[in-house]
C-alpha cells in the first residue's frame, strides 16, 4: 500500500488500479490499436496501474492530477508489487505513466492547465486569424505563424492601435531586426503588415499604416537552383527495400517528389480521395489551397498503389500516409518529408547540395527544361503563380547561358 504521508509503497499481492481499472484497460486497448507490441502495451499498462494504485492510497483525486502531482509520484520510494525495489522510478517509465495522464485528460477527467507563460491570445489577433481563415484561404501552419508572430509584437506596440503612426511601427520592426535574422524578421513584417490593414479595414487604425511597415529585403532567387541529375535521383529512389513497409511507403513518397515535384506539405495533406486511379492523375492543393489535378505516371502509380496494399495501416483515417511505427498515426509534419530524402540521400551516398524535399522539386524542373520543355510548361507542374519563380530555373544551363552571354565592354 501507498501511504499518503510519506508516499511510501509497500509491498502488497496484487496492483489495484481501483476506479480506474476501466480506464486503464481503454488505454491499452488504444495502445494496441496503434500498432505497440504486446510487450510495449503490458509495460504502459503496468505504469498506468502503478499510478492509479498510488494515486488512491496517497488520496488524490484524479481530477487534480497535475505536473506536481506526477513529479512527486515519480520521487515516492517504491514498494510495490512485480519486484520494484527503487528509490526512484526511471524516466522511462515515468514517460508511461504521464502518457496514461495525457489519455485521462482527452476524456475530460484530468483538467488541463495552461502553460505557464503562454500569453493569452489578443482578441484582436484571434479576429484577424479568422480572417485570413476566411477570405485568404491560408493553411492553419500560416495562419497559427502568424499569429505567433505577431502575438510576439505586441507588447513593444502601443496598447491602442489607434495611437499607431508610420514611426512607431517602423521602430518596432527595425528593433527585432537586431534580435533576430534577417528571415524570421522578414515573417514577421508580413505578420504585421497583413495585421495592420486588417485593423485599418475594420476602422481600429489609421488607414494606409501598412505601407509603413519595412520591407526587409531577401534574396532568394539570386542563386543558382541546387538539384542533383536524373542518374542520382534514380540512385536516391532505389535505396528503398520494398520489403518492408517502411521501404514501400519511402519509395511511393520519393517518387511522388521526384516525378511531379511536389512539396513536401503537399505529401502530408494528400488524402485517398485525392487518388484518381481511373484517370491516372491525382489532386493537390497548394498554396492558398488551391486544387491542381496533374498526371500520376506509371512508376509512382504502382509504387502508391503497393504501398497501399501492403503497407498502409488498416485504420479509418483517410490520409495516404502514416508513420509506421508506433503510435501509428498520419504524416502531418513536413519535416518527416525531408528526413525520408534526406535518409534516402545517406543511405544513396551522393553529395547533395541540400537534404531537403525541395532538392527533388529543383531536381525535376531542371531535368524537364534539359529535355526540351518550356518555362511555362515547368511553372504548370510546379504550380508557380509568378512567372519569375520559374525563370530562376533558366540559369541551370550555364552551356548556353555562356553562348548567350555578352562580352565585358573593355575586355580584350
Amino acid at each position: 500500500m501507498c501511504g499518503s504521508n510519506n508516499d511510501h509503497c509497500r509491498g502488497r499481492q496484487f496492483m489495484d488500479a481501483g476506479d480506474l481499472v476501466p480506464l486503464v484497460a481503454k488505454f491499452a486497448h488504444r495502445l494496441s490499436r496503434n500498432g505497440y507490441k504486446e510487450l510495449s502495451v503490458r509495460a504502459y499498462d503496468d505504469a498506468a496501474r502503478h499510478l492509479a494504485h498510488w494515486l488512491a492510497e496517497a488520496r488524490i483525486a484524479v481530477a487534480d492530477i497535475d505536473e506536481a502531482i506526477v513529479d512527486r509520484f515519480a520521487r515516492h520510494r517504491c514498494r510495490c508489487p512485480g519486484g520494484r525495489r527503487t528509490k526512484q522510478l526511471s524516466g522511462e517509465y515515468v514517460r508511461r505513466a504521464r502518457r496514461f495522464v495525457v489519455f485521462l485528460g482527452e476524456r475530460g477527467i484530468v483538467r488541463h492547465k495552461a502553460k505557464r507563460g503562454a500569453p493569452a491570445p489578443d482578441r484582436r489577433v484571434v479576429e484577424f486569424q479568422d480572417w485570413l481563415r476566411r477570405h485568404r484561404g491560408l493553411s492553419e501552419k500560416t495562419i497559427d505563424l502568424h499569429g505567433h508572430m505577431l502575438m510576439r509584437l505586441l507588447p513593444a506596440l502601443r496598447p491602442s492601435p489607434r495611437s499607431w503612426d508610420a514611426q512607431h511601427i517602423r521602430e518596432v520592426i527595425i528593433a527585432e531586426t537586431i534580435r533576430a535574422s534577417r528571415v524570421h524578421v522578414k515573417k514577421m513584417a508580413s505578420a504585421l503588415r497583413g495585421y495592420v490593414r486588417f485593423l485599418g479595414a475594420n476602422g481600429k487604425c489609421r488607414a494606409g499604416l501598412g505601407h509603413a511597415v519595412p520591407i526587409i529585403a531577401q534574396w532568394r532567387l539570386s542563386t543558382l537552383p541546387r538539384y542533383i541529375d536524373a542518374a542520382q535521383v534514380e540512385r536516391l529512389i532505389a535505396t528503398c527495400d520494398t520489403s518492408s513497409p517502411t521501404g514501400l511507403r519511402d519509395q511511393a513518397i520519393l517518387l511522388l517528389l521526384a516525378r511531379l515535384g511536389l512539396r513536401a506539405g503537399d505529401i502530408v495533406s494528400l488524402r485517398l480521395s485525392d487518388l484518381d486511379w481511373k484517370r491516372a492523375g491525382l489532386s493537390v492543393r497548394g498554396k492558398g489551397r488551391r486544387e491542381t489535378r496533374l498526371p500520376l505516371p506509371q512508376d509512382a502509380g504502382d509504387a502508391v498503389l503497393a504501398y497501399l496494399e501492403r503497407a498502409r495501416p488498416r485504420v479509418a483515417c483517410d490520409r495516404v500516409f502514416f508513420m509506421l511505427k508506433a503510435p501509428i498515426r498520419p504524416i502531418t509534419d513536413a519535416r518527416a518529408v525531408t528526413g525520408i530524402v534526406r535518409s534516402a540521400i545517406r543511405k544513396a551516398g551522393i553529395d547533395a547540395p541540400t537534404k531537403g524535399a525541395s532538392l527533388l522539386r529543383h531536381s525535376v524542373a531542371t531535368a524537364m527544361l534539359r529535355g526540351g520543355a518550356t518555362l511555362d510548361m515547368v511553372g504548370a507542374v510546379l504550380r508557380h503563380r509568378s512567372p519569375d519563380m520559374t525563370a530562376h530555373y533558366a540559369k541551370v544551363d550555364a552551356t548556353m547561358l555562356q553562348q548567350v552571354a555578352q562580352p565585358w565592354p573593355g575586355d580584350a
